[in-house]
């Protein structure tokens, strides 16, 4: 017997539920081959996401799990977001974020958890990747326009460059109606506020609550 696409998307979230990469990412490509919308996937992707993070944030998975979940997503996102890209239809986005781990920094991990969680919470991501430098930075801001810019840092030796690029997007006249956010193991609160960034998450929740308060914030003042 042949699988609907119904069956398809029922094996997707079970292959995302079982932080299977190489399957999400096939069952992803599938769906699409048999005419599924993209818009669809997008939202069996956001939600089964939404609903794994809020088992983290509950105790009921740990670490591990969590971040072989953002590997999965990750894979399908890849996919799924070049459908629509190239489709007409359009998600509805709650805002856009660019997001990226700083110069001399390759570590992922942290960034790519956030990255999963911003996309489930509704947002557009635009992931520039790891050692990613200040004039990249600033050349994303003015190509996408994002509301929030989010930058990691998880060395003490590059959390400096997340001070460098606020300084160049200041020089580069883009800094004003940006949020920009910070974090890393070694980046704290203060040091947040002493480079002159709008907030700092202590781990991926509350970025992903930071970033949503922002948002609401800027629709109260539009309406």
């Amino acid at each position: 017997m042949t699988d609907t696409n119904e069956d398809l998307l029922v094996r997707f979230q079970k292959a995302l539920r079982n932080y299977d990469h190489a399957a999400s990412e096939q069952c992803a490509r599938d769906l699409l081959d048999r005419g599924a919308a993209p818009t669809r996937l997008a939202t069996t992707l956001t939600e089964t996401l939404g609903t794994i993070g809020d088992e983290f944030a509950q105790g009921a998975i740990f670490l591990p799990e969590l971040v072989l979940a953002a590997r999965a997503g990750q894979s399908a996102m890849s996919v799924v977001e070049k459908a629509l890209a190239a489709s007409s239809e359009r998600m509805e986005s709650r805002g856009m974020i660019v997001i990226g781990t700083v110069k001399g920094d390759v570590h992922d991990i942290g960034k790519n958890i956030i990255s999963t969680l911003f996309f489930a919470a509704g947002f557009e991501v635009k992931d520039l990747g790891t050692n990613v430098s200040p004039e990249v930075f600033v050349e994303a801001v003015k190509t996408h326009q994002p509301d929030v810019l989010a930058m990691s840092a998880l060395l003490t030796t590059t959390m400096s460059q997340q001070r460098t690029v606020i300084r160049e997007l200041e020089s580069a006249k883009v800094r004003d109606g940006l949020k920009v956010i910070v974090g890393g193991a070694p980046v704290t609160a203060e040091f947040a506020a002493e480079i002159g960034a709008d907030g700092y998450g202590d781990n991926a929740f509350d970025a992903v609550d930071l970033v949503k308060a922002f948002v609401d914030e800027a629709e109260v003042k539009t309406t």
